[in-house]
């Protein structure tokens, strides 16, 4: 059976962590540079290990899955030694695939992944790049994998990701105008928690693209479409493609 190790213990860890030990649980090598979460992971999965250091997770494992903070990274990878046969798997996002090459040679393979959260609960979409059978396969046991064309577009999903605090926000300030006209707190968090987790899921089943589906939602002269028709005047979509611009900027260096 493959064995997997971590530097990084954070919350992406966690959440592949737990998903591989949804079933048939591999062993799993983990640094010890979060004792917390290591610790934590260690008490849930039989089969996960925590190293005294970093150098450990290599000596024991195949497959290497780099989780941690972009500004550090050269420097963490700096004081270790790679093998040709190591797999390295980066889960970090901004930085490139030729900067990696370079700093875990001489390890043969090298990919760049987007895991998400939701890999916990075995049902990520996980973008990589390039196409690598034991990265696929990783990713394969904690949900779903999708391989864009160029490591550009993978740097556009990983923009892309930098959406989720922003819509969130967006449910959150929703939540406030209804508790200002009368709804709790909970009331508010229980009724659009409610709408819009459907309307995920709705996503999740239909085949039509987000355009056909806002088409579906808008009923013409509606307040659905006075809603949106609002918020397009008043410059939200350029604001929120600036905004990627930005993220996509700052991922590219």
């Amino acid at each position: 059976m493959t064995t997997y190790g971590f530097i990084g213990t954070g919350e992406i860890t966690a959440a592949i962590v737990r998903g591989l030990n949804r079933a048939d649980p591999p062993p799993v090598f983990l640094s010890p540079r979060n004792q917390r979460i290591a610790r934590e992971l260690a008490g849930e999965c039989a089969t996960a290990r925590v190293c005294a250091s970093n150098q450990e997770v290599l000596d024991n494992a195949e497959v290497i899955v780099l989780a941690v903070r972009p500004p550090i990274t050269r420097e963490v990878l700096a004081e270790l030694e790679f093998r040709p046969e190591h797999v390295v798997i980066s889960a970090i996002a901004g930085i490139p695939l030729d900067d990696l090459r370079a700093w875990v040679a001489p390890a043969g393979r090298t990919v760049r992944s987007i895991p998400l959260p939701q890999a916990a609960d075995g049902e990520s979409l996980t973008a990589l790049y390039p196409r690598e059978s034991a990265a696929a396969e990783l990713y394969g046991r904690v949900g779903e994998i999708v391989v864009p064309e160029t490591e550009e577009a993978l740097t556009a999903i990983s923009a892309a990701t930098a959406t989720f605090a922003a819509h969130l926000d967006y449910l959150s300030t929703i939540a406030g105008w209804l508790t200002e006209h009368g709804l709790s707190d909970q009331a508010a968090h229980d009724y659009l928690a409610h709408v819009f987790g459907q309307l995920g899921r709705s996503l999740l089943r239909h085949e039509d693209a987000l355009r056909t589906m806002t088409e579906k939602h808008t009923t013409p002269g509606g307040t659905n479409e006075q809603l949106k028709t609002e918020l397009r005047e008043n410059g939200v979509p350029d604001t929120v493609r600036a905004a990627l611009d930005s993220v996509l900027a700052r991922l590219n260096g």
